[in-house]
């Protein structure tokens, strides 16, 4: 019997209430439901400085960035939860992925990335949920050499969906998290993307 697929989730946020941390959460739930081994990662408990050339060349990648590397290459898939900021992605989730982008010597390029399975998800308290962000995402990670599936989920009225529970108050809304999971867990364990 094939291992489950394994996916590393996590949340484009540092904020401690955000909603797409809330997000991340029940899509982690959603991946282990649908049969894949989940593993939820707070960007909070990896924080880096801001990528910067230099600091690269005097000091080399640092830990928390290896550390963030290393989980991505145990990882075939990606499921991530963009917030919307000013129409774009969060700087931390940028950040992430630009030093997560560093090679290092006996790396081959775009290592971690190369061959990943993505999908995207994104809440925001505005109408249209953080899709701006997720167009971005999308293309940021195609190019990186993610294969980033063309289904996702933007949750609008973020401070209104999340119920006591922490689960989205409309049910729709959790059936299309679980196919989205789903549909991941699927794919990468067809492709056999490799960690």
């Amino acid at each position: 019997m094939a291992p489950a697929p394994k996916i590393l989730v996590f949340a484009g946020s540092l904020r401690r209430d955000s909603w797409n941390k809330k997000l991340a959460r029940l899509g982690a739930d959603a991946v282990r439901a649908a049969g894949g081994e989940a593993t939820l990662l707070d960007l909070a408990e990896v924080p880096m400085p801001l990528y910067d050339g230099d600091l690269e060349a005097a000091q080399g990648v640092p830990e928390n960035a290896k550390r963030f590397k290393r989980l991505m290459m145990e990882h075939q898939g990606l499921l991530i939860a963009s917030p919307e900021y000013n129409s774009s992605i969060s700087a931390v989730l940028k950040n992430t992925i630009d030093w997560a982008s560093r090679q290092e010597t006996g790396e081959k390029p775009l290592q971690c990335f190369d061959g990943k399975v993505a999908a995207l998800l994104s809440a925001s308290p505005g109408a249209l949920g953080g899709l701006r962000a997720l167009v971005t995402v999308r293309s940021i990670l195609g190019n990186i050499r993610v294969l980033v599936l063309p289904e996702q989920m933007a949750v609008s009225k973020a401070h209104e969906s999340f119920g006591e529970d922490g689960n989205l108050k409309d049910p729709k809304q959790m059936t299309t998290l679980a196919a989205i999971a789903q549909r991941l867990v699927t794919v990468v364990a067809r492709l056999g993307a490799g960690a």
